[in-house]
Formats: C-alpha cells, sequence, structure tokens
C-alpha cells in the first residue's frame, strides 16, 4: 500500500528573504562589541614598546564591528540561498572568501580554524 505523501516547503519560518542591509542603530541598542582591550594585547605581543591612540582603536573597532556585520549578513544570505535553517561554518567561510581578497581570505580562515581548533581542545 503507497501512501499519499505531500512535500511539505522546507524553509524555516523566519527565514523567507535573504538579508540585504540592516538598520544601524546606535551603539547602546545595537549590542556593539568593543575590542579595544584585545587591540592593545595584539599589540603589546607584537610591538611592546609603541602606543596607540584612543582615536584609533575606535576607528579599529568600528571596522571589526563593520565586518563582523558584513561577514554575519553575508552567511545568512548564504543559509538562506542554500534552504537551510542553520548556520553552518562552511557559509561562514564563503562569506569570509566572498568580502575579502584572495590572500586575506586564505590566511583569515586558516587562522579561524586553528583558533576554533584550539578553544574544542581546551
Amino acid at each position: 500500500m503507497a501512501r499519499n505523501v505531500t512535500k511539505r516547503n522546507k524553509r524555516c519560518r523566519g527565514h523567507q528573504k535573504a538579508i540585504y542591509k540592516k538598520k544601524s542603530h546606535s551603539s547602546s541598542e545595537s549590542g556593539l562589541r568593543n575590542y579595544s582591550l584585545y587591540i592593545n594585547r595584539v599589540l603589546k605581543e607584537v610591538v611592546p614598546q609603541k602606543g596607540i591612540s584612543s582615536r584609533t582603536i575606535d576607528i579599529i573597532n568600528t571596522m571589526i564591528n563593520d565586518m563582523f556585520e558584513r561577514i554575519s549578513t553575508e552567511a545568512c544570505n548564504l543559509m538562506y540561498y542554500r534552504k537551510r535553517c542553520t548556520l553552518t561554518p562552511e557559509d561562514i567561510e564563503k562569506a569570509v572568501y566572498l568580502l575579502l581578497p584572495e590572500k586575506l581570505a586564505k590566511y583569515a580562515v586558516a587562522f579561524g580554524k586553528e583558533a576554533v581548533q584550539r578553544y574544542v581542545r581546551s
């Protein structure tokens, strides 16, 4: 006996449209992270005798938040185009390759994978 099975739409609720542009909010509303402590730590590891101004730290912090938002938006779009409900590491990796220049993307993905492996091991 064969059952009459109808195919369901496998789209997730809430993911009907691709994300193109997010509204910009003030930093207190959108929850932007502040990476100034980490920027200073990396600078001291690389060049211990040099300092950095607070204005420069703000610019670098803005750049980091902007790249994070771009990568996450592109990864969500890739997830939508693949008709998936779960954001996978492959989506993030492809988003990095799409947004960054070739050599920089290769190094970013390599260092990102290494950091995730170190985190999982600890």
